[in-house]
């Protein structure tokens, strides 16, 4: 097996967080246990499938944990591990800049989509 060597701490995490919903489904895993619909619905515009490959590497991770209490109808529920919440709570500040900055970054947000309309007309 060939060892991994990451170039600085950042590269690091984003091994763990690569793909555009797992930050969100740590922060709102970071809130408490959720089961797949009430996540599926805090995350918003995730497909089903997306979700689901997404929860799986982060059970994978070691970063959640999936929680089958063998009912009929199925009953799971999906919580962070330690070494999740230590994560989220790296990402505490990150969501606080990201409040304090919304307005801007919508702007930006609505500024890109224009430019590539406006690329692609």
């Amino acid at each position: 097996m060939t060892k991994i060597t990451f170039n600085c701490g950042l590269d690091a995490a984003l091994v763990i967080l690569g793909g555009k919903w797992k930050p969100l489904i740590l922060f709102h895993l970071a809130h408490g246990v959720h089961r797949y619909g009430e996540l599926r619905r805090a995350v918003g515009r995730v497909s089903d499938k997306v979700l689901i490959q997404q929860l799986k590497e982060l059970q994978l991770d070691e970063v959640v944990e999936r929680i089958d209490f063998q009912e009929i109808p199925p009953k799971v529920e999906y919580a962070l591990t330690p070494f999740g919440r230590s994560l989220a709570r790296a990402l505490a500040p990150l969501c606080v800049w990201g409040t304090e900055h919304m307005q801007e970054v919508e702007r930006i947000t609505v500024r890109r989509q224009t430019t590539r309309d406006a690329g692609l007309a």
